[in-house]
């Protein structure tokens, strides 16, 4: 499909606005275009409160995660007073980054271009050869912070100052989840992989079962211990979207394997006998069900292209257990068959919405949640700068 004149203008996306069941799907350049990507980036990403990872992986001092997210090289590091930080990655003196991509431990971050150095707090710590620059003051050359808060020891960055704090973007889904104890969860395994396709398809896939029967035909569908009585979308008090899915047994099970106890705050409760799945905008898809957790992670790369980070919680004291490892290879079995799919489905949605052929579909009743993630986007893309 060739691309309007004025990609932004509100008339292109009209029937989009309509309600579920006389609405189409986002216009194909939605997710192909380099034009709309970047007002993404602008618009969402560059504002929102951004999930970033987990506590445990930066457990001690001097623990540090490094990654470039929407185009901004940042650095994660827990400081000698337990602090946890986030800051630009990028040396006060000529911008280079710091700490390559990944994961590791230090005790003070150094520049590999000119030596200068930082504290675990952002402080500058030493800048060879800079006693002759005239007005020069350390204290004014620390890192440049970033904001960073967290909630069920999830880790949120944000790079647009005058938004609010990450309570009000989370508004009331913390007391949803409050008896699954999230806090109380380790991540057991981090797992990641990179997709060729738009952000916005795997999301999108995520928070619909109506590719259930037929993605998962052979597993979910066929082999996991479900037996629904009810799935139901509950309204949102904050920037997200949430099912309720009632059912017996663990859904991060196939039928037949064991697992882990269902966690002991849920006795009593109605979530001890489902599955909470928010979607937490703008990317993070959060699965809690009875017997522990998982997130997805989504990471913008371009237009057509996604990383995936999936992470495994379980409560702390399953770890304990002599035969956690046999156990917990259950789940991630499930996890990995199933993500998959989803990533076999994705790509080739993505090969398909690429063609100069590719129009705009209509939604089904079981897509309310994909039809609600759409205008969200389209809530912030089409709005003056």
């Amino acid at each position: 499909m060739e691309l309007p004149a004025d990609l932004f203008d509100p008339s292109h996306y009209a029937a989009v606005r309509k309600p579920l069941l006389q609405a189409e799907t986002l216009p194909t350049w939605c997710y192909t275009s380099d034009i709309f990507y970047k007002r993404e980036v602008e618009r969402i990403w560059r504002k929102a409160w951004n999930f970033l990872g987990h506590v445990d992986q930066v457990a001690k001092p001097g623990d540090y995660v490094a990654m470039e997210f929407a185009g901004v090289p940042l650095l994660i590091v827990r400081g000698k007073d337990m602090v946890i930080r986030a800051f630009a990655n990028a040396c006060r003196h000529r911008g280079s980054t710091l700490l390559d991509a990944g994961s590791g431990n230090c005790n003070i971050i150094s520049c590999p271009y000119h030596s200068w150095s930082y504290d675990l707090d952002g402080a500058l710590a030493a800048a060879p050869e800079m006693q002759k620059t005239e007005g020069f003051d350390p204290k004014k050359n620390g890192l440049i912070p970033l904001r960073l808060e967290s909630w069920g020891h999830f880790l949120f960055v944000c790079f647009d100052d005058a938004a609010p704090p990450l309570s009000q973007w989370l508004g009331g889904l913390p007391g949803k989840l409050e008896g699954y104890a999230l806090d109380n969860m380790v991540l057991a395994r981090r797992k990641v992989l990179d997709m060729e396709c738009n952000w916005k398809i795997f999301v999108e896939n995520a928070k619909e079962s109506y590719h259930i029967a037929t993605v998962h035909k052979a597993t979910i569908n066929k082999y996991a211990s479900i037996r629904a009585a009810g799935y139901w979308v509950e309204e949102p008090t904050g920037e997200y979207v949430v099912t309720f899915a009632q059912h017996e047994n663990s859904m991060a099970l196939l039928k037949g394997d064991a697992g882990f106890p269902p966690i002991e705050s849920l006795a009593g409760t109605r979530e001890a006998g489902g599955t909470y799945a928010p979607l937490l905008y703008p990317s993070t898809y959060l699965a809690c069900t009875i017997d522990c957790a998982w997130y997805l992670e989504l990471h913008p790369l371009g237009p057509n292209r996604t990383r995936l980070v999936h992470g495994a919680l379980f409560p702390r004291d399953r770890q304990n257990r002599p035969d956690f490892e046999q156990l917990a290879a259950n789940y991630y079995k499930r996890w990995d068959i199933t993500i998959e799919e989803d990533i076999v489905a994705s790509e080739r949605q993505q090969r398909g919405v690429g063609s100069p052929y590719a129009l705009p579909g209509r939604f089904s009743h079981r897509e309310p949640l994909v039809h609600a993630i759409d205008n969200w986007v389209l809530d912030r893309v089409l709005v003056p700068a």
